[in-house]
């Protein structure tokens, strides 16, 4: 398991232990915790950048299943650190792709994302053309067709999901550059407004993490979910103006808004689900208020967190205000 400490990939593992599976979890701690990883995983870490750490794992434990989580997933900043995004998100995944085909694993389970879909029309299905609207999705969508390819010439058996805007316990809400949800508890926190770029008429459908992850711990034991594509998470949309005003009602607090200045970014995205219904049965939703709630008691117990501005921007043209290094 690649990204093993983070948000999604500790429940994950979580998910995996609670079915009896043995797990090597792998993370650089760039932007999950130690104390997120149960503690029956055996923790490794490290990048899946360095080649002679990937190969060797795998020479040692000749894994049967990879799950691979681990991602820079900050979509909006991708666009001024392109290196940096295709480095860890796209060159990060061909490592573990080339030592999954030298050890014949059984199947690769990569979490893709809904930015593959770019501006597509809304809700998208897995047929929906990706049409990428950012380089983060462009790196999501060039290990999607690797996969897509490393199965036509070697056999590898793989399972892509694509979730989206998902929220829950263990988000890493210092996080300045993604996950909404928990940028606007960390300010909340902090006795700031939570900020929305542009007017907040954007639309999202925001997915709690046990919606999530266990449908993606499941898979493995799904042969028919195998060499197949899946959209994960909640089909309800709601607008990030709706979105501030329930998360600050979770939070116990008067809602106040700042809003900064329009960036390039999707303005509506939001999925089917009917594909990953048919071969993972329908399961019931967490609600908005319920997810929220859950996190929000999460978040008041471990309080506010703070993060460095991103140093190695490449890119400053049209960069946002609120990203500048400060």
């Amino acid at each position: 398991m690649t990204g093993a400490a983070g948000f999604i990939g500790s429940h994950v593992v979580d998910e995996l232990l609670a079915r009896g599976h043995q797990v090597v979890a792998l993370d650089d701690l760039s932007g999950g915790f130690r104390e997120n990883l149960d503690g029956r995983a055996t923790f490794v870490q490290g990048s899946i950048l360095d080649v002679g750490l990937v190969d060797r794992l795998f020479d040692e434990h000749r894994f049967a299943f990879v799950f691979h989580l681990a991602a820079y997933a900050a979509e909006g900043l991708s666009h001024f650190i392109k290196r940096f995004n295709y480095q860890n998100n796209l060159i990060g995944s061909v490592n573990l792709i080339n030592a999954a085909v030298r050890h014949e694993v059984r199947c690769f389970v990569f979490a893709s994302s809904i930015a593959v879909y770019g501006r597509a029309a809304s809700p998208v299905t897995e047929e929906t053309p990706t049409t990428p609207d950012d380089p983060y999705g462009v790196a999501k969508a060039a290990v999607e067709q690797d996969l897509r390819v490393s199965r036509e010439v070697f056999g590898l058996r793989s399972i892509i999901f694509r979730p989206h805007n998902v929220y829950g316990e263990r988000q890493n809400i210092g996080d300045r550059y993604r996950n909404v949800v928990g940028i606007f508890m960390n300010q909340i926190l902090q006795g700031q407004p939570m900020t929305i770029f542009g007017d907040g008429t954007q639309t999202r459908a925001f997915s709690y993490i046990d919606d999530v992850a266990p449908m993606i711990a499941d898979a493995i034991e799904r042969p028919q979910s195998w060499n197949q594509t899946f959209n994960v998470g909640a089909d309800q949309p709601y607008s990030l103006l709706e979105l501030a005003m329930a998360v600050a009602a979770a939070m116990g607090v008067p809602p106040r808004i700042q809003h900064l200045e329009p960036r390039h970014e999707v303005q509506h995205a939001h999925s089917s689900h009917e594909k990953a219904h048919v071969v993972f049965g329908v399961r019931p939703q967490t609600t908005l208020e319920v997810g929220l709630a859950r996190m929000a008691a999460w978040v008041r117990a471990h309080g506010a967190r703070t993060s460095a501005p991103f140093e190695g921007i490449e890119i400053s043209r049209r960069l946002p205000a609120a990203w500048q290094t400060r």
